[in-house]
């Protein structure tokens, strides 16, 4: 069971110039964006360097591969430290055990060392220690691969590029026998036993020849955490389609099948995460939020989607903060200035755990608090920032995380965990260091190495002499290795609700169930009950079984692969909450299943939610605050769209909500009210008879109508006197007749207009006028013809009597009828309600539209015709007697008349609304009394008052 040798041979060279080709080109990409100034000068000695180094390392495999098709030459002397266990199958798995990575530092003089990595992370030990335990579960049960035994070999990534793909070359290079003479077959579960029998079970292969890749490599691969190393390991696993199973690497970069064709994971990508998150986030009213992330592409993809998906949604994101891979003291405050100076008081981040240390670490020696912060699954269960320095400044501290459950037996598993001495517990060993504070007596000469001396220029001697000289520079107390881990607190033993131990869990027994179905483990025959063990696979074959995998685990969870490798996509909201004992806990409060109908994938407690300082309120962070309703916001020029400026809304608009960007405009006939907030029904104006303007007209109209039907009688008492019949008394009458009929007309304006109102108001008002115009115009042509002529009894008045008078006033009305009555057939004026004027003063005007103005102007246009025809024919009768003077009397009407309409016009189109009516009405009121008095009243004078003035001789100018 296993690969062709020559595939090994084959893999071995492949992986090893592709490592050389992605540390040259394709990683030193992702280097570039964290620090371009110094990643130039790095890329120049790199591409010299490393293309020599390439050059003698090809000149070594091919002289290796010409003396000999087994062996191979290893660029370094020193082996990564792993935790292996021997089997028939042997899988792998990177684990980030540390979090802060050396830069690396090549002199090209010598083989380089491994390079050592710092910062104990033990959380990540636990899901080491987690894979190791699903391993051993896997061995012991009879339903799963029977009769095959299961193995590993787990490297330690350090969160690094680099470091991974040293652990990579590492891992498929791993054989059972050693390159020297001597190499551990496995530990046989030794995490579990005491030195001694471990020791037992440790065995050499001297009579073998080593070899880099013989028997069976590595099928399939578990890890890794962060996003950028595990591109860098997917890249080139995925060429020889090699499985890698991921539990915590989400970005949505690793989506891309064509250069990631064998990678799955067993956790949900970041594109779910962020939908999360922007729904959270919008839900909770939060509308102003910063972003901090680092250079990784983890990061830097979540914070590119989360931005976009959030500002789609109407947020804006204050400021964006990228935390160096080895950030300076001085860029740390700059980055916490801005954190205390922004008005954002929700932030959202997007790093692990590590990373954030330092800028933690100055936020809380400055006391900053008030800061709502949103946390990714990447350090959102992170016990390492659960430190009791930084509860102030992350209690409430809100985020998404995987669902978490309680793996029976993995608590039991971890606290047997025990030291040792012998090579291959390495981990173990600095795990129990860091959790007791202390130094393990056995293990101080392998502090040269954890420290990285040069085993080639060291004797052991100088070695021990330097351990001695740390320990005493650092005193530490020494552990037995018998201390008690149930008695200690950490990441490492709270496994109540593990999250990415489950993840790892998941990962280990989906690649058991596949290789379960490859190996026909269920088949029946002659093996029945048991899996073909000489059955030979390829890592693609194993990786096609993945895919196709579908299980129920002892969670009742349902474990697949949809076809970008991703499982179902749930989460818990996870709250940090503080305890009875001041210790902070991860209280579930919600969860989002992103598989749900939308509207449906948020679900969340917001009643047993502790806030940013302990608090009970939901925070507020915006950069502006909601307008008011009766109000709408106003934008800031060359800001986001969360700050703006809040206007009060226009007359006759609303805003009935708290937050409005524009004001509605209300329903024609409703105004809105003083408060802008809802509309009401418009007040209703027009010239009524009840008010006091439209008494005061009605009172003059009837003034004019009674002073018209005065005269009218006193013309008619003494109708056979001189002074009446001097100019036809029947026209006097007929001006009479229609100076009553301009009085009235005008109370057709008062009131409510209505249609026929509308349409007679102007018509009356049109023909009445120059009616009376028409009546004075042949007055003043037969005083001109009575006064110019040698003798009374000339030719001239004759041709101009009765018949012809009445012709003449028919003919001038005629055009002013049939204008009247074709603009009311073609184009009738109607009642409306004007809202123009509800700007002004908030009431809707009712008055007549007037669909065909050209028909008033018309109008207007004739009677002003007329009425200058007849100023024109008084003025030539200026000089007539002094004693009687009708053509003054008409020249002087006429000045009136033109006065009061010259200045009806301005005062008509600035008038609003009603008003505009009442300056009608008093024009019309203003010239029909003017024609009237200064027509005539003198006559009346002299009716009245001289008698003896009413003779012949007075109309001649001859009485004195």
């Amino acid at each position: 069971m296993g690969n062709p040798l020559n595939f090994s041979q084959a893999l071995h060279f492949c992986v090893l110039f592709s490592i050389l080709f992605i540390a040259l080109s394709g990683f030193s990409h992702s280097v570039e964006k964290r620090n371009i100034l110094r990643t130039e000068e790095r890329a120049e000695k790199r591409d010299s360097t490393l293309i020599e180094k390439s050059d003698d390392l090809q000149m070594e495999e091919t002289s290796a591969f010409q003396s000999a098709s087994t062996q191979c030459v290893k660029a370094g002397d020193n082996e990564p430290l792993a935790l292996q266990m021997d089997g028939d199958v042997v899988i792998g798995g990177f684990f980030p055990l540390h979090y802060l990575a050396s830069e690396l530092q090549h002199s090209y003089q010598s083989k380089p060392q491994v390079t050592p990595c710092s910062g104990f992370d033990h959380r990540a030990f636990r899901w080491m220690m987690t894979m190791a335990f699903a391993v051993e579960e896997i061995n012991n049960k009879s339903s799963l691969l029977p009769g095959v035994k299961l193995g590993y070999r787990i490297l330690d990534s350090c969160d690094n590029v680099h470091s991974s793909l040293q652990a990579l070359f590492s891992l498929v290079t791993f054989s059972e026998s050693a390159a020297g003479g001597k190499q551990m077959l496995g530990m046989k579960n030794t995490i579990n036993l005491t030195g001694e029998e471990a020791q037992t079970l440790l065995t050499t292969r001297d009579d073998e020849t080593p070899s880099c890749l013989s028997g069976s490599p590595i099928p399939a691969v578990i890890g890794l955490a962060s996003s950028s190393p595990t591109r860098a390991v997917a890249q080139v696993l995925g060429s020889f389609n090699i499985p890698l199973v991921s539990y915590f690497a989400t970005c949505t970069c690793l989506n891309d099948k064509h250069v990631y064709p064998s990678f799955l994971r067993t956790v949900p990508s970041d594109l779910f995460q962020v939908a999360g998150l922007v729904q959270l986030v919008t839900f909770l009213g939060w509308q102003w939020v910063g972003t901090i992330g680092t250079t990784d592409d983890y990061s830097q993809y979540g914070i590119q989607e989360f931005s976009s998906h959030f500002r789609h949604s109407g947020g804006c994101v204050a400021f964006h903060l990228t935390i160096p891979k080895s950030p300076t003291a001085a860029e740390i405050q700059d980055m916490a200035d801005m954190l205390q100076i922004s008005t954002a008081d929700v932030v959202v981040v997007f790093a692990a755990e590590g990373q954030l240390l330092d800028l933690f670490l100055e936020l809380s020696r400055r006391n900053v608090t008030g800061i709502q912060w949103v946390a990714s699954e990447a350090w959102v269960t992170a016990g390492l920032l659960t430190f009791p320095d930084f509860h102030g400044l992350l209690e409430g501290t809100l985020g998404f995380s995987f669902p978490g459950v309680n793996i029976p037996g993995l608590k039991e598993f971890l606290l047997n965990v025990r030291p040792s001495p012998e090579p291959g517990m390495e981990f173990i060993n600095m795990f129990w260091e860091e959790q007791f504070g202390c130094q393990l007596q056995f293990n101080l000469l392998n502090l040269d190495h954890r420290f990285n001396l040069d085993s080639q220029n060291t004797s052991v001697v100088t070695k021990k002499k330097e351990s001695s000289e740390r320990i005493n520079a650092d005193p530490k107390p020494v552990c037995t290795g018998s201390e008690d881990l149930s008695l200690t607190s950490s990441s490492y033993t709270d496994v109540s609700r593990v999250r990415i131990s489950y993840n790892v869990y998941k990962a280990v027994f989906a690649i058991a169930h596949a290789l379960h179905n490859l190996l026909n483990c269920d088949s029946a025959g002659i093996n029945e009950g048991m899996c073909d063990k000489n059955t030979e696979f390829t890592a693609g074959q194993l990786l096609d079984h993945l895919k196709k995998g579908n299980f129920t685990n002892q969670f009742q969870e349902r474990v697949y692969f949809d076809t970008n490798g991703e499982p179902v996509p749930l989460y818990d909201i996870i709250n940090w909450q503080k305890d009875s004992k001041g210790k902070i806990r991860f209280v579930k409060v919600g969860g989002y299943d992103g598989s749900a109908p939308l509207g449906q994938q948020l679900k969340i407690n917001g009643s047993i939610i502790v806030w940013t300082g302990g608090q009970s309120q939901v925070p507020v962070s915006r950069c502006s605050a909601p307008c008011r309703p009766g109000s709408r916001q106003a934008r800031r020029p060359g800001k986001p769209p969360c700050c703006f400026d809040c206007l009060p809304c226009a007359d006759g608009e609303i805003s009935n909500q708290t937050g409005s960007t524009e004001c509605t405009k209300c329903p024609e006939s409703y105004w809105s009210d003083k408060d802008k907030v809802k509309c009401v029904a418009g007040v209703e104006e027009f010239l009524s008879f009840s008010e006091t303007m439209g008494i005061v007209l009605v009172l003059l109209t009837l003034l004019g109508v009674v002073l018209t039907a005065i005269i009218t009688v006193i013309f008619h008492r003494f109708r056979t006197t001189p002074i009446v019949k001097a100019n036809n008394s029947e026209i006097s009458f007929l001006l009479l007749l229609s100076l009553k009929l301009c009085f009235l007309c005008s109370l057709v304006f008062i009131g409510q207009p209505s249609v026929w109102t509308c349409m007679l108001r102007q018509a009356a008002f049109g023909i009445s006028f120059v009616i009376c115009l028409s009546c004075l115009l042949v007055k003043t042509v037969v005083v001109l013809l009575a006064f110019r002529a040698n003798m009374p009894s000339s030719g001239g008045l004759k041709l101009f009597g009765p018949t012809q008078q009445r012709t003449m006033i028919i003919c001038t009305t005629t055009p002013q009828i049939c204008l009247c009555v074709g603009w009311l057939l073609g184009a009738p004026p109607f009642p409306i309600k004007n809202p123009t004027y509800q700007a002004s003063y908030g009431k809707i005007v009712l008055e007549c539209k007037e669909p065909w103005p050209l028909g008033f102007y018309l109008l207007l246009s004739y009677i002003g015709l007329l009425a200058f025809v007849c100023l024109l024919l008084a003025f030539l009768g200026r000089k007539l007697p002094d004693t009687f003077n009708e053509a003054k009397l008409i020249t002087f009407s006429m000045l009136i008349f033109w006065a009061v309409w010259i200045c009806f016009i301005p005062a008509y189109v600035s008038s609003p609304g009603k008003f505009s009516v009442a300056v009608e009405i008093f024009a019309i009121l203003a010239s029909s009394f003017g024609l009237l008095l200064c027509i005539f009243v003198p006559k009346c004078y002299i009716i009245l008052l001289h008698p003896e003035r009413n003779i012949r001789k007075g109309m001649t100018g001859k009485y004195r």
